[in-house]
Parts: structure tokens; sequence; C-alpha cells
């Protein structure tokens, strides 16, 4: 085994939540929305972007994680540190809730009825001869986009950091998160092309879905992390066992 179960759950879960964001799940869903023909390579060509730079952010993160680790005074594992950590997942908690209010997710609604920009993207991504040049930056933008709000993928790779003891296990492990975070689109591109007729309105539907609800989904996003975020805390503390 390479890390506990517990761990290995934790991280599955946290993958899965990753997976429901703006750059995994909304954009691609645009894209397979676009008129015509699916053109498999250019979602691939997208997802396969968003995996590797997500990839690469993981790989500086856990970099200053394992530095922290390896520290004489064991910095990421010290009482303070762990005492903060635990605030930290707390307040995420509060702030998921408290801002997920029926007010807040009618503005939210009414911005993205008016908005055009992420047509005007999808556009532009399946369009003329340029369209892969426009795919990576699309996909680079949608994870840049997500920067704030990449509270899961940080626990997660402070999981994997505390619990690897080698990088080559470390990157298997970062490798395996960042696919699972793009299986639910490569799921819905199969269904797209193999079954179109069937799968045309129940993705309309999501689409329509996750764009009216952007905004409570993220909170949802963030209030996991915070969940996370304090478990562990509690644990390393050793208030639980």
């Amino acid at each position: 085994m390479i890390i506990p179960i517990e761990s290995a759950g934790a991280l599955l879960v946290l993958a899965l939540t990753d997976s429901l964001s703006f750059g995994t799940l909304l954009v691609p869903v645009w894209l397979l929305m676009a008129p015509g023909l699916t053109r498999l390579h250019r979602i691939l060509l997208y997802l396969g972007t968003v995996a590797v730079v997500y990839f690469a952010i993981g790989i500086v993160l856990m970099a200053g994680g394992r530095s922290l680790l390896d520290s004489p005074s064991g910095l990421l594992e010290s009482r303070p540190i762990l005492v903060g950590q635990l605030a930290a997942g707390v307040i995420l908690l509060v702030i998921s809730f408290a801002l997920d209010t029926k007010a807040a997710r009618a503005r939210a609604t009414e911005r993205s009825q008016r908005s055009g920009r992420i047509r005007r993207w999808r556009e532009r991504a399946m369009g003329g001869g340029k369209a892969s040049a426009a795919l990576m930056g699309l996909a680079i933008t949608a994870v840049l986009v997500e920067v704030a709000s990449m509270l899961p993928y940080i626990a997660a790779t402070g999981i994997i950091t505390t619990q690897t003891s080698t990088w080559t296990t470390a990157l298997l492990l970062l490798a395996c998160y960042c696919l699972v975070m793009i299986a639910p689109a490569l799921a819905l591109t199969i269904a797209r092309l193999t079954a179109r007729n069937l799968i045309e309105e129940p993705l309309h539907r999501l689409d329509e879905w996750l764009t009216r609800n952007t905004r409570s989904t993220t909170l949802w996003i963030i209030g996991i992390a915070g969940f996370f975020l304090a478990a562990t805390a509690i644990q390393s503390l050793g208030w639980i066992r």
C-alpha cells in the first residue's frame, strides 16, 4: 500500500470535488455543447492541458511543503501551524455556509445569464485554424481563474507530501489525482460521441444547472476543503485517533 487507506479515500474525495470545478467540468460541458460534430481531439487537448497545468502547480506546492517537512524544526508538523490549519479549516467551513444565500445565488445567476464570456471562449476555441492555441489558452486561463479556490488541491498536495517518503511515489499519486479530476469530463465526452441523441438533453440541462449554480458549487468545494484541513489538523494534533 502506498499510503494509508484513509488518506487514499480523502484524496479520492478531494479529486472528485476538484472534478466539479469551473475548469474541469463547466468549460468542458460548454465545449461539448458547441454546434456541429464533437471534435474529440480538441476536447482531449483541453483536458490534457488542464491536467498538465494542475500537475505542474502540484509539483511546486509539494516542493515547498517537502522542504518545510525536511527542515530541522519540522515546521509543518509544529503545534502552532496545526492550530492555524485547524482555524483556517473552520473559517472556510463558516464562509462556505455564510456566503451561500438565496440573494447571492440569484445575483450570480443573473450575472451568468448576462455574461457571454464563456460563449465567446467556446466559439473561439472550437473555431478555425488557431483552435488548438485557443483551447490551450482557455485551459490555462480556466486553471488560473480557479487559483483562488484551489483549496481542495492544496489540501490534497499536503496529504501527498506528508504521507509519501519519495518523490516517485508522490508524483505517481499526483498524476492519478489529476486523472481523476478530468475523469467525469472524459466520461461525458465518450457519452457524447457514442450516444449523442441520448446525452444531448441531459447534457444541456447539466450545462444550464452548472451555469446557474457556479457560485454555490465553488462555495461547496471550499467547504469540503475546509473540512479536510480541519480534520487533518485535529488528527495530527492527536485529539482523535
